[in-house]
């Protein structure tokens, strides 16, 4: 009988270890899921800035 305790304690301690480790691995996967369409999102973002402000600025007078 107390063989079967350990073993169900054991499988009870697994499945809480894993759920934890399996939720922190979605975290993680999310962040760099999330950073990586933050990041594509700012580039282009940038270059419609970048585009729409150098049609409407005179450049002749930055260069030299």
């Amino acid at each position: 009988m107390s063989r079967t305790l350990w073993i169900v304690l054991g499988v009870i301690v697994s499945v809480a270890i894993a759920w934890f480790v399996v939720d922190l691995v979605f975290s993680v996967v999310w962040f760099v899921v999330k950073l990586a369409i933050v990041a594509v999102v700012a580039v282009v973002v940038f270059f419609a800035l970048r585009s729409w402000l150098g049609r409407s600025g005179d450049r002749r007078e930055v260069e030299r």
